[in-house]
This record gives structure tokens, sequence and C-alpha cells, in this order.
């Protein structure tokens, strides 16, 4: 996948907003522009568009409240321009997107390529492009979390798995940049799946420090995830053998290894 230079060398600052319970709302801010994704609500946005900094778009990446609620204050208080899935229903949308678009950021010098990334949504997209000459970042929603990935509500384990795979072909410096704060609890099942992964156990540690100060614990990064995240690594066989374990029957194809982890994730308490 190639990817479009910002047009401007001046340093872009990557923040996530927290919003509602567990949410975060990310802002690129470039030039005294901004673009935000996922707004859950608008006064945590109002809140950072301080010092004259202007927002220029707002980028969905599926219909969920907790992910749109704030989109028609925001659109109405600054007239950024909404753009959305092509295939869901957002609240505001001026610009329908799909596989391989690219949108492009006034102000920011910004370019996002777009990726169907369906499971958790029918529709869901995420934005894909570099925030400098040299950092690749994601904004992927509730595809892939830290250590997790999200309930599949309308789609199916093909779809996700899939959708996935996807976004494990990018960069492993890719800066992942999900909407929730699930980290923690994502951790503590994936070592239940595996025990004995020693990244994942210094992970742990790191984000119960984290946690511990009050402070994010994303944007995660790809190649962290690779290692770390069950649901990346449906071919390993520590993955696989836990997974059948659970399942008291053997999985031969990442799809059904995928599926006994997501099942496995939902009821996990």
């Amino acid at each position: 996948m190639n990817f479009v230079t910002p047009t401007t060398d001046a340093p872009a600052l990557l923040t996530p907003i927290p919003a509602l319970s567990d949410n975060y709302i990310w802002m690129v801010q470039r030039n005294g522009h901004a673009i935000v994704i996922d707004p859950g609500e608008a006064a945590p946005v109002l809140a950072q568009l301080t010092h004259g900094l202007i927002l220029e778009a707002i980028l969905i990446t599926h219909h969920h409240h907790d992910h749109v609620g704030g989109v028609q204050a925001l659109h109405q208080r600054t007239g950024a321009r909404v753009y959305g899935p092509r295939h869901e229903n957002i609240p505001i949308c001026d610009v329908r997107l799909g596989e391989h678009d690219i949108v492009d950021l006034p102000g920011t010098g910004l370019h996002f390529q777009v990726l169907d990334i369906p499971g958790h949504t029918a529709g869901h997209i995420a934005y894909v492009g570099h925030l400098d000459t040299e950092q690749t970042a994601i904004f992927c929603g509730d595809t892939l979390f830290a250590a997790g990935c999200g309930r599949l509500f309308e789609g199916t384990p093909a779809q996700m798995l899939d959708s996935l795979g996807k976004i494990g072909c990018l960069p492993p410096d890719t800066l992942v940049c999900c909407a929730h704060e699930y980290t923690a609890a994502n951790i503590r099942w994936a070592l239940q799946v595996e025990p004995a992964n020693a990244v994942l156990q210094a992970r742990a540690q790191d984000t119960a420090r984290l946690r511990a100060q009050g402070l994010p614990t994303v944007p995660s990064r790809l190649g962290l995830e690779l290692q770390t995240n069950p649901f990346l690594r449906t071919s390993h066989p520590d993955v696989r053998a836990a997974a059948s374990q659970h399942a008291a029957a053997l999985l031969n194809t990442p799809q059904a290894v995928f599926a006994c982890l997501r099942e496995w994730k939902n009821d996990f308490k």
C-alpha cells in the first residue's frame, strides 16, 4: 500500500481526547488546522478548539452512537466537512467513502487512504496515512483494539479475520489509533490465551503503569499487536492450541481459531 506524503513538513500533533466512559476521539493538528476522528460527543472537541485552531474535517469509521454522537453539533458550530462510510447511516455525511478512496484534508496537508474493514459493523472503514514523512497511522475505530478486536455485531468471523488481515499487512511501526481504552481488560484475557508470552507479560506491566498514572495506553504500534494480540495470531501454534483446548475440539483453520477466540473473549469476565 502506497501512501501520499503530507504536503507540509510541519510536525503533526496526535491527541487522544477522552470522551464518554472509555472512548477516545482522535485529533490531528497541523498548521493551526485540525481533524477529528469518531467524535462521540462534541464538548471535549470544542474544548480543544482554542487559540484559533480550525476544525477542518470530521472522519467517521462506523455508525455507532458513541462514534457519531457529537457530529451534528460539531458540524453546526464549525462547518467542518464530514466524511464517513458509504454503506452506513451517519447523521451528517458530506463525503461517502469506500475501499481505495483517498481523503485529502485541506489546511493540514494530510491524505488518508480508506480501507473497508467490516466485521464489527457491516460498513466499517478505516483511515490510513502518513502523519509526517515517516510515521504511518491507522484510525481503525472498533475493529482492532490494543490487544483485542471489536465484537461482531453485524459481520461474520470471516469478514473480521479478513479485515484484521488487511491491517496486519501495514508497516510494523504503524500507530494503531483505536477508539476505546480497553487495553488492560484485553490483556487480562490475552494472558489466558498465551500465558507464556514474554512480550505480552511485559506489556501487561507497562499497561498497568500507564493506567496507574491516568495515561492512555494508545496509540499502540502494529508490531506490538502482532506479538501480543491473539486476534492477529490465529496461525500461531500456541494460540491455536489454546483455542482448541478451550473449544474441546481440534481447530485447523485461522477462521475457526478466530471464531473461538471471539466467543471466548465475549464471555470473559
